[in-house]
């Protein structure tokens, strides 16, 4: 028998959209790009030769058109594992749960979703401008430990190197870090050699967990040291940003393909950072079109 989704549980607006994303299930492509900030869809909207729908709710801002033949949905998430949380769920019940029946669907869909975002270098040879894409994620946001299967998908002898290298104790370790894979078909489709293949830790904020001390001390002044200097096997960990992690473990979940590619935009190791670097990243929105 299969599981009836509650309204309480899958929320679907009157006029038959997701509950945030308003968005339909006819109104989703197979391809998906991710961006952060709600301004950044028209950017990408606009190489478009054509748009389908255009639908704005908080935060989450989509459009689905076509570019060079390829249907593409692309939406803002806003910042933060938390709203990844929201936006992938509602993604996968777009495409794999019967808004009429509230079921999953017999043939389920598998997406391809790229994230594309700004980060902080961590290492000499990501400066400012550098394109990463996220072979590995590790997620200091804890949001993977509520789903079953976590341990499936994730690089446990990984997170063991890692959590060892830390030497965290009590509280430091609440959330337990996650180590996911991004997709291989994806990295070698969209990353091909002209990216840094990275190790990205996603962040639950942008100061404190990221080690930036402004009038509240760090728990762990340390932390970012550690992190610049950690080996494990060819890896070392590249940059800084806060939703690779969970888009690349919930769409492991859920079946679907994930890849996060971000362009550094501060160096902490030269204190370094650019902050009109708006006009830039619509390179790195070209090449994922290109590619995706």
């Amino acid at each position: 028998m299969k599981k009836k989704f509650e309204e309480s549980e899958l929320i679907i607006n009157s006029d038959g959209s997701i509950f945030h994303l308003h968005l339909k299930p006819e109104q989703l492509a197979d391809k998906v790009i991710l961006v952060g900030d709600p301004g950044r869809v028209p950017t990408v909207a606009s190489h478009f030769e054509d748009k389908e729908c255009e639908i704005e709710s908080r935060e989450f801002r989509s459009v689905t058109g076509h570019y060079k033949g390829k249907r593409i949905t692309v939406v803002s998430t806003g910042i933060g594992c938390d709203n990844i949380d929201i936006v992938l769920n509602e993604l996968d019940a777009l495409a794999n749960i019967d808004f009429n029946s509230r079921e999953e669907k017999n043939q389920l869909r598998s997406l391809e979703i790229v994230r594309i975002g700004t980060c902080g270098g961590l290492q000499p040879h990501t400066p400012e401008g550098t394109f990463v894409a996220s072979v590995k994620s590790i997620g200091f946001d804890g949001l993977l430990n509520f789903y079953d299967g976590r341990d499936k998908v994730c690089d446990l002898e990984f997170e063991k190197a890692f959590l060892s290298s830390m030497q965290w104790k009590g509280s430091q370790c609440i959330s337990h870090p996650y180590v996911v894979d991004a997709d291989p078909s994806l990295i070698e489709k969209i990353a091909g050699k002209d990216m840094v293949k990275g190790v990205t830790i996603a962040c639950g904020g942008f100061f404190g967990p990221q080690g930036r001390e402004l009038r509240i001390p760090l728990a762990d002044p340390l932390q970012n040291n550690k992190i610049m200097s950690f080996r494990y096997g060819p890896y070392c960990i590249t940059n800084f940003e806060m939703e690779s992690s969970a888009v690349a473990g919930l769409s492991k979940l859920m079946g679907h393909k994930a890849l996060t590619v971000c362009m550094v935009i501060a160096n902490r190791v030269a204190g370094k950072a650019n902050p009109n670097y708006k006009n830039s990243i619509d390179t790195l929105i070209k090449t994922v079109l290109e590619r995706i």
